[in-house]
């Protein structure tokens, strides 16, 4: 279902942007969560590891699952 023009310039008028950016913006929210929660999670394990109340595989395996997670919305998002 794609808008007529008058609902895109009114949408447009009111939002201060077209409807087909609406997707980018929130591609680029998700994105930015997913960075910020990589960016603790891997703080929080390198604390940790440093700390050997975790092991090298559970560090390992907490870097690779981001990355796993990482490539995933790339690939269904982008």
């Amino acid at each position: 279902m794609s808008l007529e023009s008058d609902q895109a310039t009114a949408f447009y008028i009111n939002a201060g942007f077209p409807p087909g950016q609406v997707s980018f913006v929130m591609r680029g929210i998700v994105f930015a969560v997913l960075l910020l929660y990589g960016a603790w999670a891997m703080k929080t394990a390198y604390s940790g590891w440093a700390e050997q109340s975790l092991t090298n595989a559970q560090f390992a395996m907490l870097i690779a699952r981001f990355l796993a997670l990482f490539l995933a919305l790339g690939f269904f998002l982008l």
